[in-house]
């Protein structure tokens, strides 16, 4: 979680793509109602604007809410069962045991007072009721904002209906004042940034107006009307709007109801588009949240939109304000709006093209999830780090299309271990937990895709230190493995089986187990990242058992594969055991040197499971040196740290033990005071400052 140290605002909240327009008063008086509820949900109808209003809001409290403003998109999920891990993402809680989510977020947040912003509930309510209701009794000092198009329906909610923009009074006579004005406002702002040089003037503020109220102060009515000025004049814009209502209600042009209104105007502005765009448009609606032209071009091109046709479609829709475009680290990148995105889907059904477009989009994603797990093991890793989290709700996406249309099970299987990287390497093992249960019930069939499933579930049931269910994963994927004669599939199974002995404290069953794996690795022609992690568990042995000799000679062994390979994640890990053998053979400043280079590894892939694991064995090497005051400065960041993920250390119990102990030595020479006034300075650091402390700079 982000910190509010050094003037910094904690919390997610995105940076406003457009200026927003008006609703002071509304703001105000939501701040007021927030300020004397804790469940307070806006509600209204699809685009009057009840997502930025309460983006506004949480940035109009936030000195209320030191532990920061938290947005939690909902849109895009398809399970209630999910609004957990979707929360904890957005907070960047990365729990990893097997504990109930909704009591790890209670933990989690029973210190902190913050605000969640719970945008777009409607369909997924029972799930966010349930999960509010909990953690509103559990954490006191939690404040809760959500959106949706109708309430939570939970005790202590404070429904707060949103209403459209403001419009000037029709009675003559009648006080107009700035914040009677708020549609007309908003109309003449993307007006402007549609067609340079448009005001607003005595001459055109009455079809202004009159254009405005027939879009009932809708905000996204307003703004695709208003994106038309350079095709269209307002009075242009007013007649065909009046033709589209006279066709609508049978020729009645008066008292719409506003979903009418906003259905009418999104209608409009679909048949505005060209035919290409408006198959872009459909098409597109299948990708759940935010996607780039590659996916555009991949899934959408097709009858009636052919592949070099993409592109100019997709400015088309741009230009048209039906796109929002937005750049992030892996480039640009386009989405609709939820209003939007509807529509399309019913355009889609109506051609029968949902189940064709569906189909293409998981096809899409298995490819791009296939290509990650190919390329894992190379010098593409923090460029497929950064890709893999942005396409997080597509390939969920993907997912549960494999998972729930019948037939489909088998690619469901093969998705959940391409993720593999993405699981482990980026610290989303929850996650993967969850989905890889799920295909693994829905495909039970002898494989090798279920071998290689059950070793890949198995070893995330280990990191989470669930020991128990990990032995019995990888165990049943050794027998199938040896059942259908797949050797690759086995030894990756034995390399878990025997980490989970390792780890379970039988090193006697695991070493032979280990070693066998090892040759096998050797004389395989391909090293992949699953298997150069045998390094780190073989120096794990060494080290421990005290042959410091032999644990350098297999970290530059393995160095020497990875510098060929280009691979940095395996590497960061194989550094990280090089320091455990350095504690042991009680060098700590060989370990210090050892861990650091491993941090700085673990920087360039943002190994969020590794970070906290270098700064706590950091800290062990600064109490072996007798740096106590710095020691408990590392202790209190790798805890800060630690929170989110779940067990420290993976619950290895020897690591663990030796953790402990050198925190109560480090307690026993600084004294209960000093101990403390250390321990809180680094859990008030970031991550990022708690790694830049750790690594001395």
């Amino acid at each position: 979680m982000a910190s509010t140290g050094s003037g910094r605002v904690a919390g997610n909240l995105p940076p406003d793509v457009t200026s927003f327009v008006g609703r002071r008063q509304v703001i105000a008086e939501v701040k007021r109602v927030l300020s004397a509820a804790r469940l307070v949900t806006l509600t209204g109808v699809g685009g009057v604007g009840k997502s930025r209003l309460a983006v506004q809001v949480g940035r109009a409290v936030r000195r209320a809410f030191p532990d920061g403003v938290w947005l939690v998109e909902l849109a895009t999920l398809g399970d209630p069962a999910l609004v957990e891990q979707a929360v904890a993402a957005a907070l960047g809680l990365r729990d990893h045991s097997r504990r109930d989510p909704a009591t790890v977020l209670a933990e989690f947040l029973e210190d902190k007072r913050l605000l969640l912003i719970l945008d777009n509930c409607e369909h997924v309510l029972d799930g966010c009721g349930r999960l509010v209701v909990r953690l509103l009794t559990a954490v006191p000092r939690l404040s809760v904002l959500a959106t949706s198009r109708e309430p939570l329906g939970v005790s202590g909610e404070h429904r707060w209906p949103v209403p459209p923009l403001s419009l000037p009074p029709t009675e003559s006579g009648a006080r107009v004042t700035a914040y009677s004005r708020d549609a007309l406002a908003l109309f003449v702002d993307r007006a402007a940034a549609a067609a340079p040089g448009f005001a607003l003037t005595r001459d055109n503020e009455p079809v202004v107006t009159r254009l405005c109220r027939r879009l009932d102060g809708l905000p996204l009515a307003i703004e695709l009307a208003a994106v038309r000025m350079p095709m269209l004049s307002v009075e242009q814009m007013l007649v065909r709007l009046e033709d589209r209502f006279a066709l609508l209600t049978g020729g009645s042009p008066t008292a719409l109801p506003r979903h009418q209104t906003l259905r009418a105007t999104v209608e409009w502005s679909f048949e505005l588009c060209s035919e290409a765009e408006r198959l872009l448009w459909a098409r597109c609606s299948v990708f759940a949240g935010d996607f780039d032209l590659d996916a555009a071009a991949h899934v959408c091109a097709g009858p009636g939109l052919a592949h070099h046709e993409v592109l100019g479609a997709v400015a088309g829709l741009i230009d048209k304000s039906v796109l929002v475009r937005e750049e992030c680290g892996t480039g640009v990148r386009y989405q609709l709006l939820e209003t939007i995105r509807q529509y399309g889907q019913e355009r889609l059904a109506e051609a029968g093209d949902t189940a064709g477009l569906r189909r293409r989009h998981r096809d899409y994603y298995l490819h791009l999830a296939e290509q990650a797990d190919a390329d894992s093991g190379g010098p593409r890793q923090p460029e497929w780090a950064e890709r893999l989290r942005v396409e997080r709700v597509n390939l969920f996406e993907a997912l549960d299309y494999c998972l729930t249309v019948p037939g489909r099970q088998r690619e469901g299987l093969r998705l959940g271990t391409a993720l593999w990287f993405y699981w482990i390497a980026c610290g989303f093992v929850r996650d993967g937990r969850y989905w890889l249960d799920r295909a693994l019930q829905a495909d039970q069939a002898p494989s090798r895709d279920r071998a290689r499933g059950l070793w890949i579930n198995g070893w995330i049931a280990c990191l989470q230190g669930d020991y128990q269910a990990g032995l019995a994963l990888v165990e049943e994927s050794r027998d199938l493995a040896q059942e259908l004669g797949e050797d690759t599939e086995l030894a990756y199974a034995t390399q878990y089986l025997g980490w989970v002995r390792l780890a379970s404290g039988d090193p006697p069953q695991a070493i032979p187990l280990l070693d066998h794996v090892l040759a096998r690795h050797r004389a395989s022609p391909r090293w992949t990242a699953p298997a150069l992690i045998i390094f780190p568990i073989q120096i794990l042995v060494a080290g421990t058992a005290g042959d410091t000799d032999h644990a350098m000679d297999l970290l530059d062994e393995c160095r020497n594969i990875c510098a060929a390979l280009g691979e940095r994640w395996a590497l960061s890990w194989a550094l990280i055991t090089a320091g455990i053998t350095w504690l042991t053979a009680g060098n700590p400043r060989q370990a210090t040197a050892h861990l650091c280079e491993c941090l700085r590894v673990k920087r360039d892939v943002t190994d969020q499971l590794g970070y906290p694991f270098g700064v706590d064995l950091l800290s062990w090497a600064a109490a072996a040196e007798g740096d106590w005051a710095r020691a408990a400065v590392l202790q209190g960041a790798a805890d800060k740290m630690w929170e989110p993920i779940g067990r420290p250390l993976f619950g290895f119990g020897a690591l663990v033990d030796q953790g402990r102990e050198w925190r109560t030595r480090t307690r026993e020479a600084l004294g209960e005071r000093a101990y403390h006034d250390a321990l809180q300075q680094g859990v008030r650091m970031t991550q990022e400052e708690a790694v830049t402390y750790a690594l001395g700079e």
